[in-house]
């Protein structure tokens, strides 16, 4: 089971394996306290693509877009994130966006289930 959720909510064992999808690491968060088992900054949108997204709703589709074209292109990270999922019977992608709908967790998720069945 692939689960989303905002890194800043408390840890819950249902968790599972939580696995931080950000590029950055979100502000305000110490990293002995979060609760985050791996951080695979790779996977993520590219700075330029981050960017200029910059949590913009209305940019949300092309966003889907060019961020799932970026995750085929990228073997190395990809596979490394479906090595745990398969590793796993519980996996949480966590991300700090306050955008729980509008976020690359949302895509990620997706973009898993649509490739790899996961």
């Amino acid at each position: 089971m692939v689960k989303i959720m905002r890194v800043y909510v408390g840890y819950n064992v249902t968790d599972g394996v939580r696995v931080l999808i950000d590029r950055l690491w979100p502000r305000g968060l110490r990293r002995s306290s979060s609760n985050v088992e791996m951080w695979i900054k790779d996977v993520a949108p590219s700075d330029e693509l981050r960017k200029w997204f910059s949590n913009s709703p209305g940019k949300w589709a092309t966003f889907k877009t060019r961020y799932k074209k970026e995750l085929a292109e990228n073997d190395k990270a990809v596979g490394k994130l479906i090595m745990v999922l398969r590793l796993n019977s519980t996996v949480t992608l966590v991300y700090a966006s306050k955008d729980e709908q509008h976020n690359n967790a949302v895509v990620l998720q997706e973009f898993m289930k649509e490739k790899f069945g996961l």
